[in-house]
């Protein structure tokens, strides 16, 4: 009868271990992963509306205090800030983006101590960003103050990785508006 009662008693917790095993294990691949959450609220931007930036950037805050201690939730978050920042320079939400873009670089830059030279050039593209769209927003005030904070950033970032493409096609985005608003008299 012993035997019985033990044979029972550790089938029923076998059991017990085995459905509890199961259980996680379903839950974790039902929890979708920090990058499908990034690319589920990319994607929201197909259609690039102010609503859908502002709230895309509030979806990366949620999916930032999910993963606190990654990267790249943050720098999306700063990104898409920038983004709507320069294509919305007299929002009443830009200036308060701005300052958190600028917050989260910081942060990011705080995230690690050994930056790789990919992250090192991913902050100088942010910081560049940062400045073009300060340029953007008042381009008589802020022209000359932040001029050659954007080159030297951009700059920065393509000398630590020369295949940054975000960098370049920012670089060429603000060669050609230099260009537009000195009437050519910029040089690359």
């Amino acid at each position: 009868m012993t035997f019985q009662t033990f044979k029972s008693t550790i089938k029923k917790r076998l059991s017990a271990i085995i459905l509890f095993t199961m259980a996680t294990a379903s839950i974790h691949a039902q929890q979708p992963t920090m990058q499908a959450l990034i690319s589920q609220s990319l994607a929201k931007l197909r259609q690039p509306t102010p609503e859908a930036f502002l709230n895309c950037i509030a979806e990366l805050k949620r999916i930032d205090a999910m993963f606190p201690d990654s990267i790249q939730p943050k720098h999306q978050m700063a990104l898409q800030s920038l983004y709507f920042s320069v294509i919305n320079p007299h929002a009443p939400q830009t200036d308060g983006l701005l300052a958190e873009a600028e917050q989260t670089i910081t942060r990011i830059e705080q995230l690690s101590n050994s930056h790789s030279n990919e992250q090192l050039s991913d902050i100088c593209t942010l910081r560049g960003f940062l400045y073009m769209v300060r340029i953007v927003q008042n381009p008589a005030r802020n022209g000359q103050r932040y001029y050659i904070d954007v080159m030297e950033n951009y700059e920065k970032a393509l000398k630590l990785n020369p295949g940054n493409q975000l960098a370049k096609q920012l670089q060429q985005q603000f060669f050609e508006g230099m260009r537009q608003q000195t009437g050519g008299r910029i040089k690359e």
